[in-house]
């Protein structure tokens, strides 16, 4: 894998999960969220839009791909207004492509080997120690963080078939445009439109820009290495997720949580690689 391939990568989960802790960090995850959304929309509509290129044989799994990120991002910020970034961000992209993993071995979405099989048994272990043996389970945030997880599953593997048939940018640009509106009527409507002009603050700003930067960078890597390796790296997010909440939030991370994220993130590599 070049240098520069590496630290494109490197620089993608970085900015993921910087977002994510902006995110995790506001007063009101749920408004904060939709204030991202309609940033990101506003200041990448004209390099998406600009690549433009999108063919009918798309539309299906770009709205398809739409409700599970309308999902996405409702989940995520519930997730966040009740539970820790360092708990919420690793059971999310941990499970996904544990998720994603098993439709495979189901004979959809992709191919599966013994490594990701072993990958799978990984993950699966990881979560659980980022969760801790004793849970509870059945907490909140756990179920929301899970439930995230599935999302992301869900808009994977229509997207992996969807940019077939499109330019990537301007994809991803319209799923979340799609997710943006709905999303942003419901907190209108629950929240009220005081609460939402007051959530543009900076720190919304930075995320707005970071949610679509985050792929950007990723599309970058991937002209410069295969797939396998910059999507393994990029993983690295989880871990950095873990120590942003410690350090940044002040949130009581333990060993135990730490080796959890750290297993996650190789699993997700022998799923990646293998």
């Amino acid at each position: 894998m070049p240098t520069s391939a590496l630290l494109l990568a490197l620089a993608s989960a970085f900015v993921h999960a910087g977002w994510n802790l902006l995110l995790a960090r506001s007063h009101d995850s749920r408004t904060s969220a939709a204030a991202q959304l309609l940033v990101s929309m506003a200041v990448w509509a004209i390099p998406c839009l600009v690549a433009s290129r999108i063919d009918s044989a798309a539309v299906p799994y770009l709205l398809g791909a739409s409700v599970f990120q309308l999902g996405y991002f409702a989940l995520l910020a519930a997730a966040y207004d009740s539970g820790e970034l360092s708990l919420v961000y690793p059971l999310a992209r941990g499970g996904a492509p544990l998720i994603v993993a098993l439709v495979a071995a189901m004979g959809a979405g992709g191919s599966f080997g013994a490594w990701q099989a072993v990958g799978i048994v990984a993950i699966a272990l990881g979560v659980i120690a980022v969760r801790g043996v004793r849970g509870p389970w059945g907490g909140r945030d756990t179920v929301l963080a899970l439930s995230t997880a599935a999302c992301i599953a869900g808009y994977t593997v229509l997207d992996r078939y969807g940019v077939q048939h499109a330019s990537p940018l301007t994809y991803v640009w319209l799923e979340l445009v799609l997710t943006a509106v709905v999303y942003t009527a419901w907190v209108l409507r629950t929240r009220g439109s005081a609460r939402l002009r007051a959530a543009f603050d900076r720190s919304a700003v930075i995320a707005g820009i970071g949610g679509i930067a985050a792929y950007v960078l990723v599309l970058a890597a991937l002209r410069l290495s295969a797939a396998a390796p910059v999507a393994a790296v990029r993983e690295t997010s989880v871990v950095l997720a873990v120590i942003l909440g410690a350090v940044v939030l002040g949130e009581r991370v333990s060993r135990a949580r730490y080796a959890g994220a750290a297993v996650v993130v190789a699993g997700i590599a022998l799923v990646a690689l293998g």
